[in-house]
């Protein structure tokens, strides 16, 4: 279950064209900023296949200039992450 944040820069002028867009994608939730023209864009998939065909989705969005991801967690990579933690041990 990948959750991920991004900034995201839209194209200019495409600002509230790019927000319509967003919110009616799958697994995105979107947050405008109230004074800077960039979006706070979450996403929640289900697992790590969901998530690629998504970051497809997203890629291939025009209106979007620049996406910058901040934060992510995927279960699988904390699952990993446990496992070298007990093999330290």
């Amino acid at each position: 279950m990948p959750i991920k944040s991004y900034i995201v820069f839209p194209r200019i002028g495409e600002k509230r064209q790019l927000i319509k867009v967003l919110e009616n994608t799958k697994h995105c939730e979107v947050l405008p900023s109230s004074n800077k023209d960039v979006l706070v864009l979450v996403t929640d998939t289900k697992n790590d296949q969901e998530e690629e065909i998504l970051q497809q989705m997203l890629d291939d969005i025009e209106g979007i200039e620049h996406l910058n991801l901040v934060s992510g967690f995927s279960e699988n990579t904390l699952i990993e992450n446990e496992k070298l933690t007990n093999n330290d041990e």
